[in-house]
Order: structure tokens, then C-alpha cells, then sequence
């Protein structure tokens, strides 16, 4: 019960009316901060691992780390590998045993991206219990060394995005509605919650099929996570705000304790601000006592 692919927790959240919080991490001590966080608010989880920090650290070592702490935690959890540009590193991750895969080809041509997608969607249904997440149109930002500026963002298209999902059987769906990856740069970004609404009324409207995500979850106001739930969002994706908790942690305490050298306190000091962190996304998510 505890290892889970994402679907299986974003469809009982599509018709629960909350979100299930995906948040990335870079190390052992923030995915046991996340992992804290969700156990002690009884909330389903998705763990996100960018490419990155698959890479440095090593898939077969995250997915220990995951299956260790997951097979004895009283919640769902999943491991996701999140934007993930290249197809076998896809297989790679999905061969070792992480339970969710994004494929983001959304740079590519429509026909590219729906050809790529479908090869990683294919792979992994013929492995078994992994759901793949796909995206139409292009997120702003930065997120994980993949840069999209502003004017090449475009918008999903909801008669588009319906024939992509189609095509290439996603199991979870990530359209383009103006929400960008890093800091936003205003207090009141452009965010298209009617698109989102549209695009989920056409897939889901019926019964809960292919559930939506949302990204670039770090300086939305709370108002607006309310509302991109309301119009269908089951899963929002929290990075940059936990790369600045765990930097802003570390450096508080030692700059405190200059004199200090005990690196499990460091540890401790993080995991700590980990934990408050998701615990407040949790709460806004309300995800809380749903597992």
C-alpha cells in the first residue's frame, strides 16, 4: 500500500476536490524532511526527483532510499522523476523502480512530442504499476538546468490537449496554463484557470480518467492553489521553495553555531524547516487526513 504510482493517489484527490503535493528533492535528509511532513499530517505524497539529482546520486540509490522509507511509512507514497527530456533515462528510471515518469518533449514538434511520449508510456505499462505524466504546450522558468523564456511559453490547447492524451494513453496530464517554474517575478502572475477548468471538464468530466497537474507550485498565492484545485488540479509541484529552505537551513544554523562541527545537527536543523515547509503546502493542498 505504501508504494504507489501517482495515479492511483491523484484520481481519489481529482474526486476528493484536493491536490496531492509532489515535491522535489535533492538528498536523503529533505526526502526524510517530506517524508515526516506527510506521515505526521496523514497525507498521500509524491517524492520528485529532477534529472539532475537522478543523475549525481544515482537512480538505483534514490529508489533504495525510497523503497526503504516507504515500505514501513503508515501513508501512500510515490517517486517521480520529474521533466525528464531524454527517453532512456526515462526507461533507466522506470527499470529501477521509480512508480511515476514524466516525459517532457513539449519542446519538441506536436508529432514528436506525442511519438515520444507514447514510446515512454508504452514501456512503462508493459513493465507494470508506473503511471507516466506528459505535457502540452511549455512551462516558463527554470527548473533543473531546462530554461523556457517567457515569450517562447505557449498555452496547451484544450482541443489539442484532449488528442495528445488520446494518442499516447498518459495516465496523468500536464498542460501549459501560464504557471512558471522558479520565482515569479509579480505578486499576481498571469495564471489561465479557465483553461485548466476547459481542459478538464473535456477529459474528466465524466469520471476521473486522466488526472491534471500543476506546476510551478513555489509563490502561487494560496488563493490561486485554491482555485487551480477547484478547476481539476490533483497534483502541484513544490521545488524551488524547498532548494531555498534546505540552502537557507543549513546556512542559519552554521552561520549560528560557527564554532560547531556536527554535521547531524546541520541535518537535523534542514529536516527540520523541511517539515514545516510541506506541512504548510499540505495543509493549503488539503491533502491533510486523506490517506
Amino acid at each position: 500500500m505504501s508504494i504507489v504510482n501517482a495515479k492511483e493517489i491523484m484520481v481519489e484527490a481529482a474526486k476528493g476536490k484536493y491536490a496531492v503535493g509532489a515535491f522535489n528533492i535533492t538528498d536523503l535528509v529533505q526526502m526524510e524532511g517530506v517524508v515526516d511532513a506527510a506521515i505526521s499530517k496523514k497525507s498521500p505524497l509524491i517524492i520528485q526527483t529532477s534529472v539532475k539529482p537522478s543523475k549525481f546520486l544515482g537512480v538505483d540509490v534514490l529508489v533504495a532510499i525510497y523503497r526503504t522509507i516507504a515500505a514501513s511509512a503508515p501513508i501512500p507514497i510515490c517517486l517521480h522523476l520529474d521533466h525528464c527530456t531524454e527517453v532512456e533515462h526515462c526507461k533507466k528510471c522506470a527499470d529501477a523502480g521509480y512508480t511515476n515518469i514524466m516525459i517532457d518533449a513539449s519542446k519538441q514538434t506536436y508529432e514528436e512530442n506525442i511519438r515520444q511520449t507514447k514510446e515512454v508510456v508504452d514501456y512503462c505499462h508493459k513493465i507494470g504499476n508506473i503511471s507516466v505524466e506528459g505535457e502540452l504546450g511549455t512551462v516558463s522558468g527554470v527548473e533543473d538546468q531546462i530554461k523556457v523564456s517567457e515569450d517562447e511559453t505557449q498555452l496547451a490547447n484544450p482541443k489539442q490537449a484532449v488528442e495528445f492524451v488520446e494518442r499516447t494513453g498518459l495516465d496523468i496530464f500536464a498542460p501549459a496554463i501560464g504557471t512558471a517554474h522558479g520565482v515569479y517575478k509579480t505578486k499576481n502572475p498571469k495564471v489561465d484557470f479557465e483553461r485548466l477548468g476547459i481542459i478538464n471538464e473535456m477529459l474528466n468530466g465524466k469520471t476521473i480518467k486522466t488526472p491534471l497537474v500543476v506546476h510551478g507550485g513555489t509563490g502561487l498565492p494560496e488563493d490561486y492553489i485554491k482555485k487551480l484545485i477547484a478547476m481539476g488540479g490533483a497534483k502541484v509541484n513544490v521545488s524551488t521553495e524547498l532548494k531555498r529552505t534546505m540552502i537557507d537551513a543549513e546556512y542559519e544554523y552554521i552561520a549560528a553555531h560557527r564554532e560547531e562541527y556536527d554535521p547531524g545537527k546541520v541535518d537535523e536543523a534542514v529536516r527540520a524547516s523541511i517539515r514545516t515547509a510541506v506541512g504548510h503546502w499540505i495543509d493549503i493542498l488539503g491533502s491533510a487526513g486523506k490517506a
